[in-house]
């Protein structure tokens, strides 16, 4: 007798894994969000204490995003999209060579809006 069929998606055995992928992808999400933090704790830092910074922290800030977007996002148009768009705004803040304050803002008010995005949402369990 065979089994009926279902509208649930095929689920991944975990024992038909090589385990590689899945720990490249965990490497991916520690040094994406190290670099990530890295760099906004440079911007909030020269926020708060009102010095200016270079562009290199907003370069390890975007560099950690791309790394951590290609680690975590499995759809491949939305990954490669924040990829590029990370390193589009890396290359151009190293291009313009200038930080202005309401660059370190819009960071800094940006990567708190996505922090509280993911901690209020609450992902759907599978039924």
């Amino acid at each position: 007798m065979l089994p009926e069929p279902t509208n649930e998606p095929e689920r991944r055995n975990p024992e038909e894994d090589s385990g590689g992928d899945n720990q490249m992808r965990v490497a991916g999400m520690i040094v994406g969000i190290a670099l990530i933090f890295l760099g906004f704790l440079d911007i909030f830092l020269s926020i708060s204490g009102g010095f200016e910074i270079d562009v290199i922290p907003f370069m390890i800030y975007f560099a950690g995003i791309a790394v951590w977007a290609n680690a975590v996002i499995e759809n491949t148009t939305f990954r490669y999209s924040i990829i590029g768009g990370a390193l589009l705004l890396a290359a151009v803040f190293y291009h313009f060579g200038e930080v202005l304050f309401w660059h370190k803002q819009v960071v800094f008010w940006g990567t708190v809006i996505v922090v509280m995005y993911f901690m209020f949402n609450e992902p759907k369990k599978p039924k």
